[in-house]
């Protein structure tokens, strides 16, 4: 059951992160009208370095794909982890009322790190 659970948990993570990928190279999903302006700033700033942006969409689409994938699962958990500490720090900076999905999406993906600890153990033992 543990199994399954997880396996829907990631699926929803994984897919939630593609679409946010794919959002940054076809710009399908409307900006929100509530969106604060200081977030909209900082985008406009980002979007002046014309790399950056493609950048974090190939890594969330390459880790959402890992993610879902039971084999990959560890892999894209660490793939997706930087893009999470970074969806974190600007909610809470920006939009704070996105910190409680951020948590939620960083606890599913701390128990996938959890769950997989001893693949991660040769990376820190050498």
């Amino acid at each position: 059951m543990k199994g399954k659970i997880q396996f829907v948990l990631c699926l929803l993570v994984g897919l939630l992160f593609i679409n946010a990928g794919l959002d940054k190279f076809l710009h399908y999903m409307p900006v929100p009208k509530d969106m604060p302006q200081k977030m909209m700033d900082s985008f406009a700033a980002y979007n002046t370095l014309s790399w950056i942006m493609p950048l974090v969409g190939a890594v969330e689409i390459i880790g959402g794909v890992l993610f879902i994938l039971k084999k990959t699962r560890p892999l894209g958990a660490i793939v997706l982890l930087p893009v999470l500490v970074g969806i974190l720090l600007t909610c809470i900076t920006m939009a704070p009322s996105g910190i409680p999905m951020v948590v939620v999406i960083m606890a599913i993906v701390g128990w996938v790190i959890i769950d997989n600890r001893s693949k991660y153990l040769p990376l820190v033992n050498g």
